[in-house]
Formats: C-alpha cells, sequence, structure tokens
C-alpha cells in the first residue's frame, strides 16, 4: 500500500512538471494577452488590445470610472471593439481585439474589463494623465529576449513591486529571441501577466522583431501590429514601430533603429520626421527610446553611421534621455556635443540595459561614466517639474545607479548631477 501511494505521488508529480513545461499558450474564447497601449492623448483615452481564438469574432469592452463598489456591472459602458486576425502563412490563428475608451475624465482611475458572450476577463484599472505637466514616474527595460518566463518574469514583476504607480513602461527591444514566433510571445505576456493590462507599454522594437521574407524583405513580426496599438503619428510605411506619445510635460519618441541600420530610404525617412517633432515639441522634457545603441559597449557593435547621422538632432534639440537596449549590459554616460563625457551640461543622457538573463561583455569605456556586466536590471525614472530623478536598480532590488537632471526651459540642456545611491531617497 505504501509503495502504490509513492508511486502514485511520483506519477502526478510526473504530470505536473508535465503541464508546466508543455504550456503552448494557445488562444481560447477566453480573452488574453491583455494589454494597454495608447492612440491619443493620455489624458482622455486609453487604448486596450487583447486576444481570444477565431471562434469569437465580436469582442466588447466594458469601462466606469472606479467607485469601488462590487457592482461593476450596473451603468457600465460597452463598445464594440475592432478584431484583426492574425495570420501564420495561409492560416488565421488568433484573433487581437482593440478598442480605444475616449471622453476620459484626466486623472481619473477606471475599472475595465474585456470579452465577449460568457467569457469576460478580470476588472483591470488605469489611470489617466493629468492635463497638464505633473509629478509622475515610469520603467524603463532592456532587452527580455531569453528565457523569459524563466527569468525575466521576475525583472518586469520585481520592477512592478517597487514602482507600483508607475505611468508606463518603456520595452527598448527584443523583447522575444525568435521573430514570430507565439510561444516567445505567450511567454512575454505571461511575465507582464495583469501588469500589461494596468500600466500601459511603450516598446519600440529590436533586431529580433524582424526577419526576411521569402523575397528577402525585411519585416516586422505580424504580432507586433496586432498585439500594440500605437499611436498613429509616426511616418507612412513605419506607422506600427515609429511614434511619440506626450505624458504630464514629457514627449516620448519610439524610433525604428533596425530600419535606421539596415535601410537608408527608412533612416532618411525617420530622420526627416523625427526633426519635424523635436522642433514641434512643446514639453519641457523629451526622452528618445531605440534599441540599437549609438554609443555602443562593445568595440564591435559600434554603430557610426547611425551615431553621426542622428546625434546630432539630439544635442540640437536638447534630447535629455536616450534609452537603449541591445547590448545586454548596464551603461551609462553624457555625451556633450564634442563627443567626450562628463558631468556638465550639454547633450543627452545615454543609457544601455538589460532585462532579460542573456549577457555581454563590455570592452570600450570611451563614453562611459558607468558601466556593469552579468547583472539583470530595471529602471525608473521620475518626473517632478522641473527636475527628473534616474534610478537603476539590480533585481535584487538594490540600488546600483543614479542621477538627477534639472532644467528650466526646453530649449536648454539639463543639468546633471551624478547622485551617492545610498544617499537617494527609496
Amino acid at each position: 500500500m505504501v509503495q502504490h501511494k509513492i508511486q502514485l505521488f511520483f506519477l502526478l508529480l510526473m504530470g505536473v512538471v508535465f503541464q508546466a513545461t508543455a504550456q503552448d499558450y494557445a488562444p481560447l474564447p477566453y480573452p488574453d494577452r491583455v494589454i494597454l497601449t495608447w492612440t491619443a492623448n493620455p489624458s482622455n483615452s486609453q487604448t486596450v488590445t487583447w486576444r481570444t481564438d477565431t471562434t469569437v469574432t465580436a469582442a466588447k469592452a466594458q469601462i466606469k470610472a472606479e467607485d469601488a463598489s462590487p457592482a461593476l456591472e450596473n451603468e457600465v459602458a460597452s463598445y464594440d471593439a475592432a478584431t484583426r486576425p492574425l495570420r501564420g502563412g495561409a492560416y488565421i490563428t488568433a484573433n487581437y481585439h482593440q478598442l480605444t475608451f475616449r471622453n476620459l475624465k484626466p486623472n481619473t482611475v477606471y475599472a475595465y474589463r474585456v470579452g465577449s458572450g460568457e467569457s469576460w476577463s478580470e476588472w483591470f484599472q488605469f489611470t489617466t494623465a493629468a492635463d497638464k505637466a505633473a509629478p509622475f514616474s515610469f520603467i524603463y527595460l532592456g532587452d527580455a529576449q531569453n528565457d523569459i518566463k524563466s527569468k525575466w518574469s521576475r525583472v518586469i514583476r520585481k520592477a512592478f513591486s517597487h514602482q507600483p504607480d508607475a505611468r508606463f513602461i518603456i520595452h527598448t527591444g527584443d523583447l522575444i529571441n525568435r521573430s514570430n514566433n507565439d510561444k516567445e510571445w505567450g511567454e512575454w505576456h505571461y511575465g507582464g501577466g495583469f501588469i500589461n493590462g494596468m500600466i500601459p507599454s511603450l516598446p519600440s522594437p529590436g533586431n529580433h522583431e524582424y526577419f526576411r521574407d521569402e523575397k528577402k524583405v525585411l519585416t516586422l513580426d505580424p504580432h507586433w501590429g496586432a498585439q500594440y496599438t500605437l499611436p498613429d503619428n509616426g511616418p507612412e510605411g513605419l506607422k506600427e514601430s515609429v511614434y511619440y506619445i506626450d505624458y504630464q510635460g514629457m514627449r516620448v519618441i519610439s524610433l525604428d533603429s533596425q530600419m535606421i541600420i539596415l535601410d537608408e530610404s527608412s533612416a532618411k525617412v525617420q530622420y526627416e520626421w523625427l526633426e519635424k517633432v523635436l522642433k514641434e515639441n512643446s514639453n519641457l522634457w523629451t526622452v528618445i527610446t531605440f534599441h540599437h545603441p549609438i554609443f555602443s559597449t562593445a568595440k564591435s557593435r559600434d554603430n557610426k553611421e547611425f551615431r553621426e547621422r542622428f546625434k546630432p538632432l539630439f544635442d540640437r534639440y536638447h534630447v535629455d534621455l536616450v534609452l537603449q537596449g541591445h547590448d545586454h549590459t548596464y551603461s551609462r554616460g553624457q555625451n556633450l556635443p564634442r563627443g567626450l563625457s562628463g558631468r556638465e551640461a550639454g547633450g543627452p543622457v545615454y543609457l544601455v540595459s538589460v532585462a532579460g538573463p542573456k549577457m555581454y561583455k563590455v570592452d570600450g569605456a570611451k563614453w562611459m561614466n558607468v558601466s556593469l556586466e552579468n547583472t539583470q536590471l530595471f529602471q525608473i525614472i521620475r518626473v517632478n517639474g522641473e527636475e527628473l530623478n534616474f534610478e537603476a536598480y539590480k533585481t535584487s532590488g538594490a540600488l546600483f545607479d543614479a542621477f538627477s537632471l534639472k532644467k528650466k526651459s526646453r530649449t536648454e540642456a539639463a543639468v546633471f548631477t551624478e547622485l551617492n545611491p545610498e544617499a537617494v531617497k527609496r
């Protein structure tokens, strides 16, 4: 009898292990991969996208101002979503549904859910932006790429637990390792989980989000446009990956560095678009995000042409932060117009970071003030009027690097101050 119970226990244990390793992330009628982005003004709108199987062709989203009552279904506004099929070859593999809630009140907590028929998500919450400059924070994450469920998940979750009121999350590319691999996208959404449904994402594509089609044309993973419904303000032909958003006194601009590096016409288009967006910017703070660093941590990965073309724009229009990935290390430097690193006012502060477990070495240090290898990190940026504070944390929660920027006008360079991590207020 005892031996039988032992055998039964091991059979059950093997079943649990098998279930864990055999997870295939197949779509169901029940909504999954719920994620917030923006397509319009963050103070009065919010966009949500989610996935189902192909049996769901008409989906809805419901919303109401959060009043802490459990009677959420009462007096709730219901809206029809747009549906976009995701194709795998000649077959539709899933349906993605998206809706933009409009005419919302600024700085207000809302509850919402998505679904159809008897299949609905849980109720999520989000907070709209203020309609003017006001203090806020956001999260910056470098590449996830490998072992996403196993080793990256804890990083985004630690970042959220550290800064749960962050208003958005910037992802600087290589969110997955193999383009158009639904399992890896399943792991990425699994890792973000309910966080993605509460805090909007601002992603930029990396080289691993691209592939060459049968005609050898550089092509963005079809999952990208299906699951990220982003502002329609980028240049023609690049609207799914190049965009900007204004948030409480800050303009965040996403570039597609893979297309800049590998396609000359795209580089020209993005340059001209970026100059216009920077020239018309009325926000005090400006952040640019993309994947390939224009100052690399490795001599063999230098992007000289990218740097020589775009850096003068960053300097001319007083960009404050440039957030990048790709190099699988951490590095930080403030590059002045003359191209050297220093602490006095000058060019933007350039950051490279990594959130996933894939690691490289640092073998070039001319431009860097700070660098770190073999460490998974997350970054918290806090903006409060004329001051911006940057903090880089190890996944353990230990503060590794910090600095502040201060400025009174968008037409001037910010004053940089190095901060001792032990002195930074948690």
